[in-house]
């Protein structure tokens, strides 16, 4: 029919001129380096993106780190999965949510700790990507300064990605980095009664 085949010329157009501007695009971007990603805001998936990153780099035959600076728990769906990979090493370090242990200094202690892995991971040239997981919650409460978090990071080797994820990402931390994402809660379940489960929330 005429109407169809007018449609699908339309369309074949369309989909041309997108293709050339993505080209366009492509062309313009031929730098190869390690970046910077932030995952922040008050949505859920901030560190579920970033273990998807991580599984995407292994499936490539990247070394990778991943440091978790709150979390305590050692019973996630993704740490029993990443585990199982030899070219990961994965650090529980945090003390668990800082509205349960309410001890600022135990919380300063075991962000210090957990900052002194992360050094030794972004100084490493063999690790392609490490991820340090609620950084963000450490820098927000001051547990580590972000002077000295911005100077290692911008020290790392030059082929090294990063992932820092965790709520109220520091300005400073956002102006560093290559690529921002800000989680906006639409809606979540827990707010109608549901409780958090195994192989979904943790």
């Amino acid at each position: 029919m005429d109407a169809d085949r007018d449609r699908e010329a339309r369309h074949a157009a369309r989909m041309q001129r997108k293709q050339a501007v993505v080209a366009a695009r492509i062309a313009a971007a031929p730098t190869e380096r390690g970046v910077l990603l932030v995952n922040t805001g008050n949505g859920k998936g901030k560190s579920s993106a970033a273990f998807g990153v991580l599984a995407r780099a292994l499936g490539h035959g990247m070394r990778a780190g991943v440091v978790q600076f709150v979390k305590g728990r050692s019973d996630t769906g993704e740490e029993a999965f990443f585990r199982r990979q030899p070219e990961l090493e994965w650090h529980v370090m945090g003390e668990g949510f800082t509205w349960d242990t309410q001890d600022r200094a135990r919380d300063t202690v075991a962000a210090e700790a957990a900052w002194a892995v992360a050094r030794r991971l972004l100084a490493d040239r063999a690790i392609g990507l490490v991820v340090l997981d609620e950084l963000n919650i450490a820098l927000k409460y001051r547990y580590l300064e972000v002077e000295a978090v911005l100077a290692a990071l911008a020290a790392r080797p030059a082929h090294q990605h990063v992932i820092v994820t965790g709520r109220a990402a520091p300005p400073e931390l956002v102006a560093a980095a290559d690529t921002v994402t800000d989680m906006t809660p639409v809606r979540h379940a827990f707010a109608a009664g549901v409780k958090a489960m195994p192989g979904m929330e943790y």
